[in-house]
């Protein structure tokens, strides 16, 4: 309370906690915090993350939540680097957008590398792959950007997580919405006027039209390694559509963004 009588409340306060717990465990009712943080950690290998945002969404008293710590691009994965080597930027990506999609407010990147600042003449903490400052141009890095502008293209406050855009695969796991590091993400808008789904691996998928209350659906792909969004044409609003990502393949991520046609929104990530 010292800092909020300080500063007369102008500064929002939370709780980073140990890998793989939320501050919601052990504050959540606490009136000081004003929002729950997870610490996912840095593991690529299943849907952690994911799931942990979506259980403090769905939480009362209602509060926000952020993962205050992804896997770090070029960060041994889960501490075994003779096992599982390092991360890589489409492992942040994946967090980003199941974060974004879950239910988080925002999202948090960090470089093994960056936040030690490592270099030459410096004792390295757990085997970083370059000095920082040829990490700050890794392409993680730069790709977060791309997130923010695809969120803030269309409305952002009537935004809910929503899996009921995603036609289930009979063989769920390992189809659609998929598990571990394949999940598939939805998000869409209370309103109707938009959908996204956020495509890990490339697998072909169906979605349920009628998440969108228009007549006629535009459909993009949107690109989270570059930004670019590609227009892939018009759709009846009418029970299930398939869609196959534009190249197929590990590590080549996409994201569906489905708008109302009469709301003729902009291209995806248009700022």
């Amino acid at each position: 309370w010292g800092l909020r009588e300080g500063d007369q409340g102008n500064h929002l306060i939370s709780f980073h906690p140990m890998g793989g717990e939320s501050s919601s465990k052990y504050f959540h009712d606490a009136q000081w915090l004003d929002f729950n943080m997870w610490q996912t950690g840095h593991s690529t290998a299943n849907n952690t993350s994911f799931n942990a945002i979506r259980n403090d969404y769905a939480k009362t008293p209602i509060k926000p939540i952020i993962d205050g710590e992804p896997i770090y691009e070029d960060h041994p994965n889960s501490f075994r680097k003779d096992e599982q080597g390092h991360s890589v930027a489409a492992d942040v990506r994946k967090l980003l957008y199941w974060n974004l999609f879950g239910g988080a407010f925002g999202n948090t990147y960090g470089h093994h590398a960056v936040w030690q600042m490592w270099e030459e003449g410096r004792k390295p903490v757990n085997f970083p792959l370059m000095p920082w400052y040829e990490a700050i141009n890794q392409p993680g890095a730069a790709q977060m950007q791309y997130g923010r502008w695809l969120i803030e293209s269309r409305p952002f406050f009537t935004r809910i997580p929503s899996d009921d855009v995603l036609a289930a695969h009979e063989v769920t796991p390992s189809a659609v919405p998929g598990a571990g590091a394949y999940r598939f993400a939805a998000t869409r808008d209370t309103d109707g006027t938009y959908a996204m789904v956020y495509v890990p691996v490339g697998r072909s998928f169906e979605v349920n039209m009628d998440v969108i209350k228009g007549e006629d659906v535009m459909a993009w792909w949107y690109n989270p390694r570059n930004g670019h969004a590609d227009n892939i044409g018009l759709f009846k609003n009418t029970g299930k559509q398939r869609f196959n990502p534009p190249s197929p393949g590990e590590h080549l991520d996409w994201i569906l963004v489905l708008d109302d046609a009469s709301k003729a929104y902009p291209k995806p990530g248009q700022r």
